[in-house]
C-alpha cells in the first residue's frame, strides 16, 4: 500500500477485511488459523488451545514454528490430523518460500489444503516431514554458527562477512545472527537442551556456543533490535562492525585465507542439507534445491545446497569434507549417503 501499487479503492477493500484483535472468539468459524507466536512450547499450546473452540468445524490449525517439531505442538490441538506446519520466512512480503511441515497424524487432506493455500497467496511451497528446525531453519542455522565459530577462533570479523558476501550469500554470518537476534538462537538453544534432556538425549554443544553467552552475558550485545550485537548501530548512520570484537575475540597470527572461509560456510550448508534428505526429512532433491534458495538465499547461481554438491564434484566433495572434519571437527563428518554415491559415481537428481 506505501508503495502505491494499490488504488484507493482496492486498500480500502483489504484494510476492511483486516481485524486486529485480543480476543480468541474473533476466529470464529476461520477456516485456518495460524499461530504466530514466540518459539515457546508452552505459549504455543496456549494459544492453539484458545483458538481451537472458535474455529470452524471444518477449519485447520498451523504453527508458524521455524524449530519446534510440529507433532509435538499438535499435542495441543484436539485434532492433531488437522495440524500443520506452515514456516514463512522473514520479511514475508518479499520471501517466497513457504515451508509446509506434515506432522505425523498431519491428514492428507491437511496437507493438500495448506499446499492450496500457499499457492493462493502466491508463494512457493516445498514439503517437508517433521524434523527439529525442519530443513530451512536447521541447514540455515550451521551457516550462522559457523560464522560465529570462525569469530570464536580468532578470524578477523570482517574477513568472515566478506567471505560470507563473496560466497554469495546475501549477507554475512555476523551481520545475519545481529537480525535474527542472539537472544533468540540462545532461547531455541535452551529450549532444545530442554526437549531433548526429556527425550533422555543431550544436545551437542557447537563453538557457536560460546560466542553467544560471550556476547549476551558478558557484554549485553543482544542484536540489532536491541541497539547493539555484532555491529553497532549508530542514529543516522550506517551501521559498522563493534570496533571491540577484535579485542573480545583476540585474532589469531595464523588467519585462514577467504577460500577456506568460504569452503566451511559453504560446505557445512550442503553437508547437512544431506543430513536431512538421508533421514528422509526431504521428500526431494529438487525441494532440498528450490528451499535452499528461496527460504534463506543459498547462492542463487549454485543452483541449490544439492546442486553445489553435484557441481563440485561427489567424490571430490566426500575428499574435501573428509579433510575439513579432520581440522574443525566432527560436524564435517562426510554423510554415509555422500560416502555411497561416491562409490557409486553417482549424482543428486
Amino acid at each position: 500500500m506505501a508503495r502505491g501499487q494499490f488504488s484507493v479503492e482496492k486498500k480500502k477493500q483489504v484494510l476492511e477485511r483486516i481485524l486486529p484483535t485480543a480476543h480468541p472468539e474473533d476466529l470464529k468459524a476461520c477456516d485456518l488459523v495460524i499461530e504466530a507466536v514466540f518459539e515457546d512450547r508452552e505459549l504455543k499450546a496456549k494459544v492453539t488451545k484458545e483458538a481451537e473452540p472458535f474455529m470452524s468445524g471444518q477449519g485447520f490449525f498451523a504453527s508458524n514454528t521455524s524449530t519446534l517439531p510440529i507433532s509435538g505442538l499438535a499435542t495441543a490441538f484436539s485434532y492433531p490430523d488437522k495440524f500443520i506446519g506452515l514456516h514463512f520466512f522473514s520479511p514475508v512480503d518479499k520471501m517466497q518460500l513457504v515451508e509446509i511441515i506434515k506432522g505425523k497424524k498431519t491428514s492428507d487432506e491437511t496437507l493438500a489444503r495448506a499446499f492450496d493455500f500457499v499457492l493462493s497467496i502466491r508463494k512457493i511451497p516445498i514439503v517437508v516431514n517433521d524434523s527439529r528446525g525442519f530443513y530451512t531453519s536447521r541447514v540455515f542455522s550451521t551457516y550462522v554458527e559457523e560464522g560465529l565459530a570462525l569469530l570464536g577462533e580468532g578470524q578477523n570479523p570482517q574477513c568472515i562477512e566478506s567471505a560470507g558476501v563473496a560466497a554469495g550469500m546475501p549477507v554475512g554470518p555476523l551481520a545475519l545472527t545481529d537480525e535474527i537476534s542472539l537472544t533468540l538462537i540462545e532461547h531455541i538453544n535452551r529450549q532444545t537442551e530442554a526437549d531433548l534432556k526429556a527425550e533422555g538425549k543431550t544436545r551437542p554443544s557447537h563453538p557457536a556456543d560460546a560466542v553467544v553467552e560471550k556476547m549476551i552475558h558478558k557484554f549485553d550485545r543482544k542484536g540489532r533490535a536491541f541497539g547493539a550485537g555484532f555491529y553497532d548501530y549508530p542514529e543516522g548512520e550506517s551501521k559498522h562492525l563493534w570496533r571491540d570484537l577484535s579485542k573480545v575475540f583476540p585474532l589469531k597470527t595464523d588467519a585462514l585465507g577467504q577460500e577456506e572461509m568460504i569452503d566451511r560456510l559453504m560446505f557445512i550448508q550442503a553437508i547437512e542439507t544431506v543430513r536431512c534428505l538421508e533421514e528422509g526429512v526431504l521428500n526431494s532433491v529438487a525441494d532440498a534445491n528450490i528451499g535452499s534458495i528461496f527460504g534463506w538465499g543459498f547462492p542463487p547461481f549454485k543452483g541449490g545446497a544439492l546442486q553445489f554438491i553435484n557441481d563440485y564434484g561427489v567424490p571430490a566433495f566426500v575428499e574435501k569434507t573428509s579433510e575439513l572434519e579432520k581440522k574443525f571437527g566432527k560436524r564435517f563428518a562426510t554423510p554415509k549417503l555422500l560416502v555411497e554415491m561416491a562409490s557409486g559415481n553417482k549424482v543428486f537428481e
